[in-house]
């Protein structure tokens, strides 16, 4: 149990950093959307490759499959063109949003049933980041928004194939190098406008290496112990963990909305695994 909740949460911490490094990056003008994408997926791949020759003799290339290897590519890239447009508000509601609908309808669909618990958990983790995120809302630009939610049902897609995986290390590097021609072919028309400089370089390779190579490595582990729901919902805590790593990272203001909101998305994620618990 110790093993299971030391991996979600280095996963979810990775989640929040790839959000905050890609911010960094991008409201500073240090890199432009696709080459920092690029760079992210191309310096995933390469690490992966690395660790999988020391620990699996590189058996691991083998692994991963082109349809989780789209949406991955087809994450990592909305995601990054969706934060030009979008506040890390509105842009933290509708992706993670997009994934809890995604998720959460395969589920029921493949007929896993919540107990009432974990939908008491879910809502009450919902409303407290629809607290955290609101006044953010302002009219968001449609195409941004639309990106956004895309990323979003793009790594609910991603996050649910990997739930079978019996080699996560082995999926996940195959993954990231079947990725890289994806990027490569997207970044063709951004050619004459990619634009990265050496700190943004860094920051995407901190991005792809570690808070994605590694971060969705450790997350492939920990989901064959988390239902497609709880998975969900873990989720949710990720704004909160990005939002504090803003505080620490990129001087954001700490205010009292974020502090009871974070206590309740935290303390509705709780009840959701208690109620599965209960439920098992």
């Amino acid at each position: 149990m110790i093993r299971i909740i030391a991996y979600t949460s280095f996963a979810l911490v990775a989640f929040a950093f790839n959000s905050i490094l890609c911010r960094m990056a991008l409201r500073t003008g240090e890199a432009d959307a696709a080459g920092f994408t690029a760079v992210r997926l191309v310096s995933g791949a390469v690490a992966l490759i690395v660790i999988s020759y020391f620990f699996s003799e590189g058996k691991s290339l083998k692994r991963g499959n082109w349809f989780s290897a789209f949406f991955l590519f087809a994450y990592a890239i909305c995601f990054s063109f969706a934060y030009i447009g979008l506040t890390a508000a509105a842009g933290a509601l509708i992706l993670f949003s997009a994934v809890q609908f995604t998720m959460i309808v395969v589920a029921l669909i493949r007929g896993e049933r919540p107990g009432a618990l974990e939908w008491l958990g879910l809502l009450i983790a919902l409303s407290g980041l629809v607290y955290l995120v609101f006044p953010g809302l302002t009219s968001p630009p449609l195409f941004a928004s639309g990106l956004m939610a895309a990323a979003g049902v793009a790594w609910g897609f991603y996050t649910l194939r990997g739930r079978g995986s019996s080699d996560p290390l082995g999926d996940t590097t195959g993954n990231f190098i079947r990725a890289v021609p994806m990027i490569a072919i997207a970044a063709i028309p951004f050619l004459s406008q990619i634009n990265i400089s050496t700190r943004g370089i860094v920051l995407a390779i901190l991005s792809g290496a570690i808070a994605s190579g590694v971060g969705y490595t450790v997350w492939y582990f920990a989901l064959k112990h988390h239902t497609a729901t709880r998975a969900a919902v873990l989720q949710l805590s990720v704004p909160v963990i990005t939002a504090f790593g803003g505080v620490l990272l990129l001087s954001e203001i700490m205010t009292k909305r974020l502090v009871i909101a974070s206590a309740i998305i935290l303390g509705g994620v709780g009840l959701t695994i208690a109620g599965r618990r209960n439920k098992a």
